[in-house]
């Protein structure tokens, strides 16, 4: 369900496997609950969250103060988050912004509109992966919902996996995982990384020979050269 990377006095970060909810569904234990009996904490606040299909790095606080705090953080984009994923295709371009509004669709889906009035943005690079497939590694500026997976299919490489986006492209897991956060607590940065191809539970692409040599060059995200996003 999850493993434990890093506690700090004020939050805890954990690797979620995917298809874990960190809200209770139904005939299934909360996440925060879970953690929280392995930590001894009498209760753990979410401050951001992770589609039940995603994998990958989650912060939980472990105080009122502490969530607010961090946050602060997320909301004011002060939160550097980048994601790995895996595309079905090659996408209409190698690296580049996708930016636009975001809309409901049919059933439980989003869109993106062709208007920019509350944009979801995300930055990407992608390279080759194993069968030809693609590897991405994206960096949201925005924490819109379902923000990468839309914005991936947009350009033409919607996730490996993705039963929503994807429904016809059968795999172990949909290929979205939380790689890496870096951020600014009480005066001290603090920089993560979860590699997925160090457990089986996060799925067996990421061990592909072209990909994982593609991850090695991706170890350090904020180092990348990054454009910057015209306001």
């Amino acid at each position: 369900m999850f493993d434990i990377l890093y506690t700090h006095p004020d939050f805890i970060v954990v690797v979620k496997h995917p298809n874990v909810s960190v809200h209770k569904d139904e005939g299934e234990t909360m996440l925060l609950q879970e953690v929280a009996a392995k930590t001894g904490d009498p209760k753990l606040y979410l401050v951001h969250r992770l589609d039940k299909m995603t994998s990958g790095l989650l912060l939980l606080a472990r105080s009122s103060k502490a969530a607010s705090a961090l946050a602060t953080l997320f909301s004011d984009r002060e939160i550097e988050k980048y994601y790995l994923a895996i595309g079905s295709s090659k996408p209409k371009k190698k690296q580049g912004a996708v930016i636009g509004d975001m809309e409901r669709s049919r059933r439980s889906t989003w869109k993106l509109i062709n208007r920019r009035d509350n944009p979801a943005i995300t930055q990407f690079f992608s390279t080759a992966s194993g069968q030809g497939e693609r590897l991405l590694l994206c960096k949201p500026h925005t924490g819109k919902t379902h923000q990468i997976r839309v914005a991936l299919k947009s350009i033409g490489s919607a996730i490996v996996g993705d039963a929503i986006y994807n429904a016809s492209c059968k795999a172990d897991r949909g290929y979205l995982h939380a790689f890496a956060l870096r951020f600014n607590y009480l005066n001290e940065e603090y920089k993560f990384i979860s590699d997925p191809r160090e457990s089986t539970e996060l799925g067996t692409k990421w061990r592909d020979e072209t990909t994982s040599q593609a991850i090695d060059s991706w170890l350090k995200p904020w180092e990348l050269s990054w454009p910057k996003i015209k306001k």
